[in-house]
């Protein structure tokens, strides 16, 4: 990944799961990402966005709280918005367009999380 042209640093990893923070943050550091926070739930989310200014943040859909497809939308409306990845157990599909029209600019299930997928989806 290092000859890749465009790997954002800067990650922020949301989900309400502390062994899934903590086996995503290994996966993701260690290559191009370094991760500037962690959030498990969607307040604490937008508070940790709005305080470390992450390039991307890798967002669980099902929250505690605010749901992570309004977390994105919020982010995703805010100024210099971070680029959103959203991650669930379940498939895409079953978040339809509701998944497509949050402002994220993709999908990657937590099953196939790595550096080189998440890399991949943001080219």
């Amino acid at each position: 990944m290092p000859d890749d042209p465009y790997v954002p640093a800067s990650v922020l990893i949301v989900d309400d799961n502390e062994r899934f923070r903590s086996r995503a943050r290994r996966w993701l550091e260690g290559d191009a990402f370094v991760v500037v926070a962690e959030a498990a739930d969607g307040r604490s989310a937008l508070e940790a966005a709005r305080e470390h200014r992450p390039e991307v943040v890798l967002l669980d859909i099902g929250l505690p709280d605010i749901g992570g497809l309004t977390v994105s939308a919020r982010l995703a409306r805010g100024p210099d918005p971070p680029t959103i990845v959203l991650t669930s157990t379940h498939d895409a599909a079953d978040y339809g367009a509701r998944a497509a029209d949050c402002g994220a600019r993709g999908f990657l299930p937590k099953a196939e999380l790595s550096a080189e997928a998440l890399a991949a989806l943001l080219r």
